[in-house]
């Protein structure tokens, strides 16, 4: 790689030892990758919890502490996995909760914002076009990259604590205008009136070209979406396709016509995506032994405008008896929800909310599932259903509103 005068003075030793690992790590991530040089970074978006990091990953967390590191732009965490309040009720372990509080002080001394949010995007900061961003969840990767137009690649943990700390970042991926073209068109005939359909559409699309490098071009929507529902789109991607980036014309900033969004690419594919599509999708759900006992609002957490809606659908109403309901948010929108009484419906009804994770990382997640027997996992959230598979859950995904109504009656359709 091309080294800048003050990068060569990183791996030079100059501004601590701290420094000079972290370039060094960047520096073989770029050969991997065949970068030439750095691009400098505005912003940084890192994953660390105890259920990934494990004691390895706190130890070496802590010793890169000890050696000086800090993180000279503003960087902030992703969602844990442990809610300290409801730790001991949902029977998570003690044990670990206390190791993520060290993992937390430990972020903090190193200069990190720890949000513990997956919609940073949403809540916390917003990249502008062209903006070079290292950020490390899948959702908020995608976001920024076509919502936006900054640009990022999925960041692993260290890579993106390295970048907190360097400044910087390997130049390749979508941080290069090659990579950044629309591959194939996809043509909207759907009324997508749900969340869950904007996730249904990214589960279409993301199965059928899986390629972190495939940009789809969406067109022809009837209307230009919302930011939650651009939200489900980009993590259903993600998710199914491990894709960074896509663009819809008219709505995403580098997306002004389909041919714009191409740049003088052909499209690979041409598809076209109706009501009987996004219906075949609800009805490819295996309904397993009929147990409706567990309905998850969660991955990506829940913005305002969702914890208001679910307040709305549950007002009055009760969790069916032997049910659990779980939402999840930041603790921003926490605190909002409980100002504006969205919370105090929601728990009135029967629903717990976590604050500060996601439901499918959640530390110790298959010994809840053994221990309250749960057997299916409904949602409206395309992505949850999918990534949620490694701790056996039957997954179903369906409307919001269906979500609602299947938590409440304890019947599964």
């Amino acid at each position: 790689m091309e080294l800048t005068p003050e990068e060569q003075g990183m791996l030079a030793g100059d501004r601590g030892e701290a420094v000079k690992k972290a370039v060094e790590y960047q520096i073989e991530v770029g050969r991997f990758w065949g970068a030439k040089r750095f691009v400098p970074v505005t912003n940084v978006h890192m994953m660390g919890d105890i259920e990934v990091m494990g004691d390895g990953g706190l130890e070496w967390l802590q010793g890169t502490a000890k050696l000086g590191g800090r993180c000279v732009v503003g960087t902030t965490t992703n969602a844990r996995c442990i809610d300290f309040a409801q730790c001991k009720r949902i029977g998570q372990d003690e044990g670990e909760a206390v190791k993520e509080k060290a993992l937390i002080a430990t972020l903090q001394r190193m200069n990190v914002v720890t949000t513990d949010t997956c919609i940073n995007y949403q809540t916390v900061y917003q990249p502008h076009l062209g903006e070079h961003v290292a950020w490390g969840d899948t959702g908020t990767v995608i976001y920024a990259n076509s919502v936006f137009g900054a640009r990022s690649n999925f960041e692993s943990g260290p890579a993106a604590l390295a970048a907190g700390i360097t400044g910087r970042t390997p130049a390749y991926g979508f941080h290069l205008d090659e990579h950044r073209k629309g591959t194939f068109t996809v043509e909207l005939n759907a009324k997508l009136d749900d969340l869950a359909d904007w996730g249904a559409v990214g589960k279409l699309v993301g199965e059928s070209h899986q390629n972190y490098y495939a940009v789809p071009v969406f067109h022809g929507q009837r209307r230009a979406p919302g930011a939650d529902e651009l939200k489900h789109l980009g993590a259903a991607l993600a998710s199914y396709g491990s894709m960074g980036m896509f663009h819809m014309v008219g709505v995403t900033p580098e997306a002004p016509s389909v041919e714009a969004a191409l740049a003088g690419n052909t499209p690979t594919d041409r598809m076209a995506i109706g009501d009987a599509e996004i219906e075949s999708v609800y009805r490819g759900y295996k309904l397993g032994d009929g147990d409706a006992r567990l309905v998850v609002f969660s991955g990506p957490q829940q913005s305002l405008f969702e914890m208001k809606l679910l307040a709305e659908l549950f007002d009055g109403r009760k969790v069916a008896a032997g049910g659990s309901v779980f939402v999840t948010t930041n603790n921003q929108i926490l605190s909002q929800s409980r100002q504006l009484g969205y919370a105090q419906k929601l728990e009135a009804a029967g629903v717990t909310i976590l604050e500060g994770v996601c439901f499918y990382i959640l530390q110790n997640l298959s010994p809840m599932r053994i221990a309250n027997k749960w057997t299916n996992m409904v949602s409206n959230s395309a992505k949850i259903v999918n990534i949620i598979g490694a701790h056996r859950f039957n997954t179903i995904l369906r409307r919001t509103r269906d979500c609602v109504e299947i938590a409440c009656s304890g019947t599964l359709k």
